[in-house]
Parts: C-alpha cells; structure tokens; sequence
C-alpha cells in the first residue's frame, strides 16, 4: 500500500473505535470514517497570498483519504471540523469534484473555527450535511475540544492537531501526530498533513496514542 495504515482499537464512550495511523478513525457499529482537519484550500491560499506552496499538499491528502475510504467503505464520513480552511478557491471545487465518486456516501461536516461557509461554498457542497454539533449515540462531535463533569457525556473533537516530543541521544528531537484521550474527550490528530503539531499538552491523564505509518506508540 502506498500509505501504509496499521489499525488499533480502543473502547470509548461504550463505543469499539478503530484508531488508524492514516490520521481517522473507523467506527464499525455505525459504519463511519471519523476524521478532522482537512483544510481543503489552505495551499491554494497561502499562494493567492504570495506564499509559493506546492499543489502536491491536497493531491497527497485525498490520495490518502481515497485509501481510507476504499479500504472500510464506510456509509457515513464524519469531518469534526476545519474541512475547509478559506473561502473559495480553486482546491475548494478541485476538491468538489473529487467528492463525485463518492455520491452515496453521506457526508456530515460539524463546524470548526476555518469553516466560513458562504453562499457559494454552501451551494457548491450542498450534499454535505453541515451541523454545529452531532450526537450520535453517547458520543457528541464538536469541533473545539470540550470537557464534562457528567461520566455520561463523551466527546469527540479535532482542533489542536496534537502531538508528542520525542527526545532522542543526544540532542534528537522530532514530533509525532496522536489521538489524545481522556475518559470523557477523545482529541483526533489533523488529517491533512500541511498542519503543525501542538506538542504542549501537560495533562498527566491523557493517554497518548502517537504513531508512525506503521506503528502506535501508547504514552
């Protein structure tokens, strides 16, 4: 496989999740790809700004996400927010068209902070659902990360775009993306690959599911 994917299930929420080191998530019992952070138009913006960033970002993203999805042939994609990342531009109806092979897929985007959905945006992805907020089952996707008291509440957000600092020998240092959970709080990793990592997380109960292509790493 060009992008190698190794799968590791967890149980949140009462819920058997299949953590994946494709940046998603498989939900079986719903028979839904779960991912955040896609930032579909990011590239194409930062060039309309003066910014010389390659069109091989988005290819390599929805190469990536073509594979998830031919692999567990979901019914439902879920984008817990940021699938967009401006207002329309090229990679935006690039990006519409792709979609075009997928019509029977039901398609849910829960809002984040990037997501300006205008008019045109809306009308060129009107087969999207687009909500504030999802709840399905006990699970409740928001894009911003949020905590409750209540042990009957359970959410699944995107957001950060977490990460771990691996110290080496010597002064090695690199990043890898993870899942973060906590009992109540699952935190997904960006799936675009044209994102930072937010390594500054200090929680001391956050489990850290960190991974290469081929491998997770429990911290």
């Amino acid at each position: 496989m060009k992008y190698p994917m190794t799968e590791k299930d967890i149980v949140f929420g009462g819920e058997k999740l299949t953590l994946t080191t494709q940046r998603a998530i498989y939900w079986s019992r719903e028979d839904a790809l779960i991912l955040s952070d896609l930032h579909v138009g990011k590239a194409a913006h930062f060039r309309q700004n003066g910014i010389p960033i390659s069109g091989e970002v988005l290819k390599k993203d929805l190469e990536r996400l073509e594979i998830v999805l031919a692999y567990y042939s979901p019914k439902k994609l879920i984008v817990v927010g940021d699938l967009f990342h401006a207002d329309m531009n090229e990679e935006l109806i690039l990006f519409r068209k792709w979609t075009d092979q997928f019509k029977d897929l039901h398609k849910i985007l829960v809002k984040g902070n990037h997501d300006r959905v205008s008019n045109s945006i809306s009308s060129l992805f009107s087969e999207w659902e687009i909500v504030n907020e999802l709840t399905i089952k006990k699970i409740t996707f928001v894009h911003e990360p949020k905590q409750s008291q209540k042990s009957t509440d359970f959410y699944i957000s995107g957001h950060i775009h977490p990460g771990i600092l691996i110290k080496g020998k010597g002064r090695q240092r690199f990043k890898l993306p993870c899942y973060q959970v906590l009992a109540n709080q699952l935190i997904l990793p960006a799936f675009s690959l044209f994102t930072g990592l937010d390594t500054n997380n200090k929680n001391d109960k956050i489990i850290n599911y960190s991974f290469t292509e081929n491998s997770f790493f429990e911290i």
